[in-house]
């Protein structure tokens, strides 16, 4: 058995409130093993046989639409792509954890993508951007909450979907990865 965490976005935000204890019995009842949620925004960690990541990302959002009538963006990572989402952002210790994030994407952009991304956005905000593996890396300056760039900005230009956390939210995640790896 592999171990997993599934990012799900839009959870508990906007509207679209979900206990994370159903959240754990719909993986339970879809046969996902060793279930657990961290903090209460859509952070899953699960057992499951060794597979290709997307065939899981595409089962969770089918799991999620048909149980609890919502769409969400759904990204799920092993602990070492999750890890690499904190050493491989070029803004992580630059600036308050809380204002710099990965967004985990479902599928790569292309550089044209991302270029698009860049030229639309330049000169708002003092943000900074540089893209990873299936993830864009973002240094959000003074703060997030007036930035204009969002998610849905971002999806539009990059073509895909995804879903962002900030370096304290993913260290947290890495970490209980960690310890429950040493109590075994």
């Amino acid at each position: 058995m592999a171990r997993y965490v599934a990012l799900f976005g839009s959870i508990n935000v906007g509207g679209n409130r979900l206990k994370m204890v159903d959240l754990r019995s719909a993986f339970e009842a879809e046969g996902f093993s060793n279930v657990e949620t961290v903090v209460a925004s859509g952070n899953v960690l699960f057992d499951h046989d060794a597979r290709p990541t997307r065939g899981l990302e595409e089962k969770l959002g089918l799991m999620v639409d048909d149980r609890f009538d919502m769409t969400s963006a759904v990204v799920v990572r092993d602990r070492d792509e999750l890890a690499a989402a904190i050493s491989d952002n070029p803004f992580a210790g630059t600036n308050e954890d809380k204002f710099v994030h990965t967004m985990f994407l479902t599928d790569q952009p292309t550089p044209a993508q991302f270029d698009q991304l860049v030229g639309d956005h330049l000169g708002r905000g003092g943000e900074k951007m540089a893209l990873g593996d299936r993830m864009l890396f973002l240094g959000y300056g003074d703060g997030v909450a007036d930035s204009k760039l969002t998610g849905p900005f971002i999806e539009r230009r990059l073509g895909c979907k995804g879903t962002a956390r900030n370096m304290r939210s993913i260290a947290r995640i890495v970490a209980k990865l960690d310890e429950e790896k040493k109590a075994k």
